[in-house]
């Protein structure tokens, strides 16, 4: 398994891997911010604007890399705001479904980590469907939970889900 930075000048080619995963996530239930119905065609426009916005230095992407092609990925956002320099969110973590179970996550999570010291970002702020594997993910790797609002998102089926915002201040 390979994490690294995805990178918009080279990395094209990994896009339609990158829009299938996504699809799979929300067909299975994934609340990414996409509703049922998100096609292949949605999700490659997505990942298009999301590598124009890596090429910007808006967000980085990381992906974790197998001999099946693209096994997951998560970006860091930086804070936008001139009082935010030490802050960044994390965002978009999704595994594949055929990597599951491979502590994929887990590797994807300690990589932004790292990137988000060696950019100075000691503040880091994510959000998940309260109770998911994902947030079990997350307190494993000693995030602390800071609270949950209900009603705050709709999962793909239109039902109205929680969500817990966790943070995690790195050295």
């Amino acid at each position: 398994m390979i994490i690294r930075t995805l990178d918009p000048d080279t990395d094209a080619a990994l896009l339609p891997d990158l829009a299938a995963m996504m699809v799979e996530a929300v067909v299975g239930g994934a609340s990414i911010g996409f509703m049922a119905g998100f096609s292949q065609a949605d999700s490659l426009a997505w990942w298009q604007g999301r590598m124009a916005a890596a090429a910007e230095g808006e967000v980085q992407i990381l992906v974790a890399l197998d001999h099946g092609g693209v096994a997951g990925t998560v970006s860091l956002a930086p804070a936008a705001m001139p009082n935010q320099p030490h802050r960044a969110d994390i965002a978009k973590m999704m595994v594949a479904k055929r990597a599951r179970g491979r502590r994929v996550g887990a590797m994807l999570l300690t990589g932004v980590e790292a990137l988000a010291i060696a950019q100075g970002r000691t503040t880091l702020v994510l959000d998940t469907i309260s109770g998911s594997a994902a947030a079990r993910l997350y307190e494993r790797a000693g995030w602390e939970k800071v609270g949950d609002i209900p009603a705050y998102a709709l999962m793909p089926d239109g039902e109205m889900a929680p969500t817990t915002f966790y943070t995690k201040r790195l050295a």
